[in-house]
């Protein structure tokens, strides 16, 4: 029996975009820093775990880029939540910005990779990098003001990561652009 699997891509993206988010409201300081105990939570299960079978599922679909992606960025989000709540925390600052300098190089390779891709993808990526560069640089360098800007960019980067899992499934569905991505590169 063939197994017709659907598109994981929507709910990989939006599970990723909330979580950035809810994480940006607390880094931006737009959000009161308790709030990150939801934060953790959502890491864990929506932003980790259901992220992650999206990239499984997109794997079994034959679709490396969203299988690498929402599996890596899965896989964040667990060992985040993992060291805040689980392990207490407690790394040196300058720790914590090698770990998210190593997430800046991965999601720069994987911007480049969006270049075969459309642009709300790209830029998506784009933003990503650079958020994770600001955040990076803020704790290897001890400037708050990189953190806040971050934190900033990473509400950005949700916004449009949560614009591409609308036009995923709306488009998807109407089998037709109604919400456009932009041209595909070839």
């Amino acid at each position: 029996m063939d197994v017709k699997l659907g598109n994981p891509a929507p709910l990989g993206l939006f599970a990723f975009a909330s979580t950035t988010w809810l994480l940006s409201m607390v880094n931006s300081g737009l959000a009161d820093e308790k709030g990150i105990t939801m934060v953790l939570a959502m890491a864990l299960v929506f932003g980790g775990a259901v992220q992650a079978i999206a990239g499984i599922i997109a794997f079994a679909r034959g679709n490396t880029f969203p299988g690498v992606a929402f599996l890596a960025y899965g896989a964040f989000w667990i060992s985040f939540a993992t060291y805040a709540k689980i392990l207490g925390g407690g790394a040196p600052a300058s720790f914590v910005g090698w770990w998210l300098l190593v997430w800046g190089v991965f999601s720069f390779y994987m911007w480049i990779a969006t270049f075969r891709h459309n642009t709300a993808l790209q830029l998506t990526f784009l933003a990503l990098w650079i958020t994770f560069l600001l955040l990076a640089g803020a704790d290897l360098l001890g400037m708050p003001i990189l953190h806040t800007a971050g934190g900033y960019l990473g509400l950005v980067t949700a916004a449009l990561a949560a614009y591409l899992s609308a036009a995923e499934i709306i488009n998807g569905d109407f089998g037709r652009e109604v919400l456009p991505v932009g041209p595909y590169a070839a």
